[in-house]
């Protein structure tokens, strides 16, 4: 090995030793692109974000490239590989990783793209470009997804209104209210009572599939479930709104007649459209895909990397097959529609063989009509 430089010949930086130095304690990710330093005592060179123990400040060289480095007789860290170009996945996942962190302590205002860009080490352009090619959703819509599964889990947990909100990161109780329909299908303190305050009614039916429950607010539908039982539905419902008063109608309103007369005949028949008013809680993105699913064809399927590309995400396949395996509306979000990119069935919340049937049925009946 060459000879390793001490402190006192590193090279010129477009930093000074002291800025560098700092750079290298708060391992910082957006110095990544225009310093690295070496560690004398092991003779191996990282770039600031490095995971690595800190190394002392006598032991350390600076450098502004890594044939600098090479060149003065360090290797390249395994940890870090500054000798590779920087993957934009590591910056959007040190991003995910600082809003996760952050997201209860920081009001909304102060994460900011450019804040993120900073703990990235991407600018802001190609942070939220590479963000939602990745994830499926913005920085923003991401933060904004986040303070909702926090409010949700501190409302459950049983915490009060006014810290569950400023516990999820919202800077002020009126900012929830504001939007909480959007995002709870009720307003916080509503949920924080699973729900007390709502009313549900819901119908049960025989179908070709087994037992169909569709329950709708006065918004509009709020679950629509396939089981063996009526009783083993009607437990998963009271699962998530324990509080809400639940009714199970002989005799529904018109409104609800007419969605379940539409669903069954979508189940058992040649229902080809649905045309049906939700009142479902969700998150941006999977609203995204949830529209994308309703427009597939009836008789035909999409993979779901099909349905990434589709949504302008072709890297979020899971986060798709995810956005599938939580849809509570079956057949209406027609889920069953999307399959493995080999033809396989993939997962299915309500069955595989109920997938199947599905799929055979639509398939003949679109058959039947171009004959």
């Amino acid at each position: 090995m060459s000879a390793i430089k001490t402190r006192g010949q590193t090279e010129d930086l477009p930093m000074n030793e002291a800025i560098a130095w700092e750079s290298v304690l708060n391992r910082d990710a957006s110095a990544d692109d225009r310093l690295l330093y070496g560690v004398t005592t092991t003779g191996i060179y990282c770039r600031p974000s490095c995971p690595s123990r800190r190394p002392k400040r006598d032991n350390v060289a600076f450098f502004s490239s890594a044939a600098a480095a090479e060149h003065a007789g360090f290797r390249a860290c395994q940890r870090c590989t500054p000798n590779r170009a920087k993957s934009p996945h590591r910056g959007v996942e040190r991003a995910r990783d600082y809003i996760d962190t952050h997201i209860g302590d920081l009001g909304e205002e102060r994460i900011t793209l450019e804040l993120l860009g900073e703990q990235s080490g991407l600018s802001q352009y190609h942070l939220q470009r590479k963000f939602k090619e990745l994830l499926g959703l913005t920085p923003a819509q991401y933060i904004r997804a986040r303070k909702s599964e926090r409010l949700k889990s501190e409302l459950k947990r049983g915490e009060t209104v006014s810290r569950a909100t400023f516990g999820a990161g919202y800077g002020s109780s009126s900012r929830v209210y504001g939007d909480s329909d959007k995002r709870l299908g009720m307003t916080p303190a509503t949920y924080r009572r699973g729900g007390a305050g709502a009313h549900i009614d819901y119908v049960t039916a025989k179908t070709s599939l087994g037992t169909l429950l569709v329950g709708a607010t006065d918004r509009g539908v709020c679950a629509v479930t396939l089981g063996n039982d009526a009783k083993t539905l009607e437990a998963a419902l009271e699962q998530e709104y324990p509080a809400a008063t639940r009714t199970h109608v002989a005799t529904p309103s018109s409104s609800l007649s007419g969605w379940v007369a539409e669903i069954i005949e979508a189940v058992d028949s040649d229902r080809v459209r649905l045309d049906i008013p939700f009142d479902i809680q969700a998150s941006a993105f999977q609203w995204k895909v949830w529209h994308e699913l309703q427009k597939i064809p009836f008789g035909e399927t999409r993979s779901y990397g099909e349905i990434a590309t589709a949504i302008g995400s072709p890297k979020a396949v899971r986060a798709v097959a995810s956005a599938c395996a939580n849809n509570r509306a079956a057949v209406v979000i027609p889920c069953h529609r999307v399959v493995r990119q080999s033809g396989a069935l993939g997962g299915y919340r309500w069955g595989l063989e109920r997938k199947r049937r599905l799929l055979e049925k639509e398939r003949a009946i679109r058959e039947e009509g171009t004959s």
